[in-house]
């Protein structure tokens, strides 16, 4: 605009930002301010912008663009002011002030419809939720309840929820089809919003730390689906026979354990109760006095000479495990100390090695919840009575002592037991899936690099707390679980991830991937997965050892 004549006013500029533009600007609702404007109001001073020679029609002119952008604003009441400022003589401080106060009214307005629009939701959020009680309370039996991104193992149409973090609510979830049926509005933001919290990255859903037969359900008193409680009264009806059929628990066992019955069952399995219901108090007295004798007898040598080594080395490790959340209360520190110490003592063939001390953390957390209701992750060990933790922490020892025991070669001087073990599994895995086998001869990778831990710590630092409590249930029901079986579910554990082992192209990448196999997702349609092939590999290879080899 370097002449008079062709200067314009700022409503006629053909512009890709004028008021009508389909392109939404700040204060839309009135016409915004031009900088060009601006400009040569700042060189022209005070006085008015000259007429444009040869179009003597400027309100017509100003009528017709009126009609055709008669959408981009609402009459409000500074059009008025608006119009008659764009008539006569235009001066910057009046524009600035016109512009200031539109921009303000604008903002006004915006922030009462979003005070309205969040009062609107909240009222149809109580009203949904009144209406989702009503018909919970009518319809109790009938309801089925899952948790986000979790299956059941046997029931496909019951999925996981995510755990209780500081990313999700942990609140159950209705089935769709039982969902209050909403607006196409509600349901769009809705999923909207799933969409989002899903896409996030790095905040993946934490699911609960002990899972619950079907949904991994931590909480007091979750709502059972009706097979599930099928299986409970099963339980409940055969432990509470004079004396129980251990076969029979077996075969229940194998396919996973209710929580509220979990705590005696593994007592039972491991040995550590007799079948008859008449002895069971008896023997929990006594093995419990006797564990606390050996407290008193050998729990302040700890100090000695010979001993302060083992005992400096199990106060080193203990913070080393996990959970975190478990391993750091101090009161959980004191028993596990006590725990791994005398044991340490009672058997001096091994003595303590390290990945002894992850073998406590399943008993203690299911004995545990054999005394509380709440979420694990959440609860305070230190808050229980003293005679409950005495009793958990005796129990817990007698069962690891159990397991042990038929374990123990895994533990000794050079640690035979686990050195079979990874050539049994290289021999097996080279015969079930060789391209597996050769991949990784070819990168050098040796099985003892990697399942060297599988076999010290039992998978534990593979698999989250929960998935390790699911696979104990049948490493208890199985013969010689933890001994035997435990080889083929390391075996089927490898092949599972042969994709990813098939794709890393060199011995860092295949080493990272084995070291850190991406499984804190996992639930109990994983370990049963799992399971059943593991299974499957004992049934083809277990009575023909010959079969596997080379």
């Amino acid at each position: 605009m370097s002449s008079d004549g062709s200067k314009k006013q700022f409503w006629k500029r053909n512009t890709a930002k004028v008021p009508g533009s389909i392109q939404h600007v700040y204060g839309a609702q009135h016409p915004p301010f031009d900088p060009l404007l601006h400009s040569n109001l700042i060189k022209a001073g005070n006085k008015p912008p000259p007429a444009t020679p040869g179009k003597p029609k400027k309100a017509t002119t100003f009528q017709e663009f009126e009609s055709i952008t008669s959408d981009a604003w609402d009459v409000g009441d500074d059009d008025d002011e608006l119009l008659a400022m764009a008539a006569q003589h235009l001066d910057i401080e009046v524009v600035r002030e016109t512009a200031n106060k539109v921009i303000e009214n604008h903002s006004k307005q915006q922030e009462q419809r979003q005070r309205q629009d969040e009062t609107t939701e909240l009222d149809q959020r109580e009203e949904d939720t009144q209406e989702e009680v009503a018909e919970d309370e009518e319809d109790e039996e009938e309801v089925e309840e899952y948790r986000v991104d979790e299956v059941d193992a046997t029931s496909p149409e019951v999925s996981f929820a995510s755990q209780s973090s500081p990313y999700t609510d942990g609140r159950l979830v209705k089935s769709h089809s039982e969902a209050p049926i909403g607006s196409p509005k509600d349901a769009a933001s809705e999923h909207a919003a799933l969409h989002r919290q899903r896409s996030l990255p790095h905040r993946p859903p934490v699911i609960p730390l002990v899972a619950r037969m079907a949904d991994q359900n931590t909480s007091g008193t979750p709502a059972m689906t009706e097979r599930e409680a099928s299986r409970l009264d099963k339980f409940k009806q055969l432990l509470a026979g004079p004396n129980t059929d251990l076969d029979e628990l077996r075969k229940l066992s194998w396919s996973g354990i209710p929580r509220q019955v979990r705590p005696i069952a593994w007592k039972l399995l491991s040995g550590y109760l007799p079948a008859n219901a008449e002895r069971r108090e008896s023997v929990l007295q006594r093995k419990r006095q006797e564990y606390f004798g050996f407290i008193q007898q050998y729990y302040d040598s700890r100090n000695e000479e010979h001993h302060q080594d083992t005992y400096r080395q199990i106060h080193i490790d203990i913070p080393r495990m996990g959970p975190d959340f478990l391993v750091l209360q101090p009161k959980v520190t004191e028993i596990f100390e006590r725990i791994l110490f005398i044991w340490a003592i009672r058997h001096p063939a091994s003595g303590y090695v390290q990945g002894i001390n992850d073998l406590v953390t399943p008993f203690f957390v299911v004995f545990v919840f054999e005394y509380i209701e709440e979420e694990v992750e959440n609860f305070d060990v230190s808050s229980l009575q003293e005679e409950a933790l005495r009793n958990i922490e005796a129990d817990s020892f007698w069962c690891m002592s159990k397991l042990l025991d038929g374990i123990q070669d895994n533990y000794t001087f050079a640690q035979p037991g686990i050195q079979r073990k990874v050539k049994a599994l290289e021999e097996l895995v080279s015969r079930i899936d060789e391209s597996v086998h050769r991949h990784m001869q070819h990168y050098e990778v040796e099985y003892l690099q990697f399942a060297f831990r599988w076999m010290n710590n039992l998978l534990m630092r593979e698999l989250p707390l929960r998935c390790t409590i699911r696979l104990w249930d049948t490493y208890q029901a199985e013969p010689e679980g933890f001994s035997h079986f435990h080889l083929y579910v390391c075996a089927a554990f490898l092949v599972r991830w042969r994709k990813e082992i098939l794709e890393a192209g060199d011995f860092q990448g295949l080493m990272i991937l084995l070291q850190n196999l991406p499984t804190m997702h996992w639930g109990n349609e994983e370990v049963s997965v799992l399971l059943a092939e593991a299974y499957r590999l004992k049934f083809a290879f277990a009575d023909a050892p010959n079969h596997y080899k080379r």
